[in-house]
């Protein structure tokens, strides 16, 4: 049972941002223009570079100065027991224990809603894995015989690819439908395809998690399973945005490009490893049995209750996905050891994309390419639209929270709407 820790704030009950999770950002306002560290705690947030200049967060064991950077890199460098020693002195300033109150109240609180969200931090690269077992198998029935939806090799390591780091923005930003080559239906046949430039006529969204490394490793180190969880800072909702037509022409024989790398989203709060310990489930049962370098024991999945939601310009949203993070075939600790078996490097700020989460039933599918079999069956929405790709002016919105008795940690909401071509 998670300690029950009193707050001199009002916190409603379901809120994403409890005083157990205390998620960290980077924000501004329009009074203090400059981008600094925060941490969010119901509906405010709580000023870190104001605390630093109060000597509120004197006597902790590294250098408090980092804290007021514009991003969390340094932070994030100094590893797990950093996190925690800020995380209990942050709770005890804002526990009904604390002498502080006054100070904070007047000047280290702003609510969300007045201020603007920056990057959290600086992204060093970034990989897309394909960890879900649901997914790949309902994807790979769309394309190849059901008995063999599985590449050989799929259950046998995590598979994974690396994206580009640049066009990843932040929950909040849209962005323009992308173009590229797609196959022109008209004059096409199978042993003759013909391409075309166009707009993507099968934009998709793709709900999945994101692991944020926060200690880094050297090249030629090889991260194992049992140390890997100490070089993560936290994690983020991310929408791995997809234009599937582009895609299905370019993939072969290199894989994913122009149809993954056009976009891709981060919701604002970095939710930190610790918060999430108390929601540790069991991983599913691997069969085969892994090679000895991915071998895991104990807890290594998360229980994070996941959804989707479309909404139209001027629309009520609909939800179309309800699934949960802890269904993961390959947990993050299996990724980071395979990731780095071969001496790759992790820097600070890397991040790790589990690939679309998908569950095994209707209604738990992580992509419109599920959802309606590659286009074969429309979705219909709340206000009587259907879809079986996204069209403009839609909304994607994500959401993401872990809850046990009575205690909630949520990552708050990743949404981006998408405009016309250029």
């Amino acid at each position: 049972m998670m300690q029950t820790i009193p707050t001199w704030l009002d916190i409603p009950a379901d809120s994403d941002f409890s005083i157990q999770n205390l998620p960290f950002g980077v924000f501004s306002t329009e009074n203090k223009p400059f981008p600094r560290i925060g941490v969010a705690i119901g509906e405010y947030i709580l000023d870190l570079h104001f605390l630093v200049s109060e000597g509120a967060l004197d006597g902790l064991g590294f250098d408090l100065e980092i804290l007021q950077e514009p991003v969390l890199n340094s932070f994030m460098a100094l590893g797990n027991e950093a996190v925690r020693e800020l995380r209990g002195r942050l709770q005890f300033l804002l526990s009904q224990a604390t002498t502080e109150r006054e100070a904070i109240e007047e000047e280290g609180l702003t609510l969300q809603v007045d201020a603007t969200m920056h990057f959290p931090f600086l992204i060093g690269d970034y990989t897309d894995f394909y960890s879900s077992l649901e997914h790949a198998q309902n994807a790979g029935k769309l394309f190849r015989d059901p008995d063999k939806a599985l590449f050989p090799n799929w259950r046998h390591l995590p598979v994974g690819y690396h994206g580009r780091a640049s066009s990843i923005q932040l929950s909040g930003v849209d962005f323009y439908r992308p173009c590229g080559q797609i196959i022109d239906k008209e004059p096409s046949t199978p042993d003759n395809p013909i391409p075309k430039f166009s707009p993507t006529q099968a934009l998709d969204f793709e709900l999945e998690m994101a692991t944020i490394i926060g200690k880094p490793s050297e090249l030629g180190e090889r991260i194992t399973t049992e140390k890997a969880e100490e070089h993560i800072f936290g994690f983020v909702l991310f929408n791995d945005w997809s234009a599937r037509d582009i895609q299905r022409w370019e993939y072969q024989p290199l894989g994913p490009f122009l149809g993954k790398n056009f976009f891709s989203a981060i919701s604002p709060w970095v939710v930190t490893f610790e918060a999430l310990q108390y929601f540790r489930v069991e991983s599913p049962v691997q069969d085969p049995k892994v090679l000895d370098y991915l071998k895991t024991s104990g807890e290594r999945n998360f229980d994070i209750h996941l959804s989707v939601e479309i909404q139209p310009e001027d629309a009520e949203p609909t939800v179309v996905t309800q699934t949960n993070f802890r269904h993961m075939y390959w947990n993050v600790a299996q990724q980071i050891a395979h990731h780095t078996v071969n001496g790759c490097n992790l820097n600070t700020g890397d991040l790790l994309a589990s690939g679309t989460i998908s569950g095994s039933e209707l209604g738990s599918y992580g992509c419109l390419l599920e959802i309606t079999e590659n286009g074969k069956k429309a979705l219909t929405l709340t206000n009587g639209d259907s879809r079986i790709f996204l069209q403009d002016y839609d909304s994607v919105v994500m959401k993401g929270w872990a809850e046990k008795n009575g205690t909630r940690v949520g990552f708050g909401n990743l949404h981006n709407k998408i405009l016309p071509a250029k």
